[in-house]
């Protein structure tokens, strides 16, 4: 049976939709980089997300490969002669991507700790800044998760207290029936051997009477 088409159409689930993205996005780099140790390529992959985050992957370096690519264009621009203003601003918008991921591309390098040289006092402070506030972010959701941690084995704690004591009530409850078993075998052991000593004791009477009988003696009735 053949599987149905999936209609490629806009997600409007917004949960939805980011996590198909963070899958596909992570999907397509895989291909990217298969592709390009499969192919001996230079690939060059640029994205960015519906808030505009980057996300990019190059198989070599992504200045070199964009260089290479406005040299390509620019080549084929000047084959086909003067451009359109379509495409003069369609080069401009190029540019100014190629611009951006560059910069992008830098900023990361240096919150890595790279690239620092060159930087003024100005920039480094900066940067200082910028560490420091994702640092204070990731201290709040690490006490976050802290706080969470804490209070889950606080309760596990209350579930366990609860749990003890209620083991506790079940073995003084036995304790308490054991001994009541204990104490009324005690007494029906006790009753049984009363009336054994008297049945045993009633035919001594019998047997004085049969020799009073046999010596000719008066009877006590």
């Amino acid at each position: 049976m053949a599987r149905e088409k999936i209609r490629i159409k806009k997600i409007d689930n917004l949960t939805a939709r980011q996590v198909t993205f963070s899958k596909r996005r992570r999907g397509i780099i895989k291909k990217a980089g298969e592709l390009s140790i499969l192919c001996d390529a230079d690939v060059a992959l640029i994205i960015f997300s519906a808030t505009g985050k980057l996300f990019e992957f190059s198989s070599s370096s992504m200045r070199d490969i964009l260089g290479r690519y406005n040299l390509h264009a620019s080549n084929i621009n000047k084959m086909m002669g003067p451009p359109s203003p379509y495409h003069q601003l369609e080069n401009c918008n190029l540019s100014r991507l190629s611009k951006e991921v560059e910069d992008k591309t830098k900023q990361l390098r240096q919150l890595r700790g790279d690239d620092l040289e060159g930087l003024n006092l100005e920039e480094l402070q900066r940067l200082e800044k910028s560490l420091e506030s994702g640092l204070s972010r990731v201290s709040e959701k690490k006490g976050e998760c802290v706080m969470s941690q804490i209070s889950s084995l606080e309760k596990r704690g209350s579930e366990l207290v609860d749990e003890n004591r209620r083991l506790r009530e079940q073995l003084v409850t036995l304790e308490m029936a054991k001994t009541m078993a204990l104490k009324e075998a005690v007494e029906t052991e006790s009753a049984t051997t009363n009336v054994s000593s008297y049945d045993s004791g009633a035919p001594l009477e019998d047997d004085f009477s049969d020799t009073s009988l046999k010596l000719g003696l008066p009877s006590w009735e």
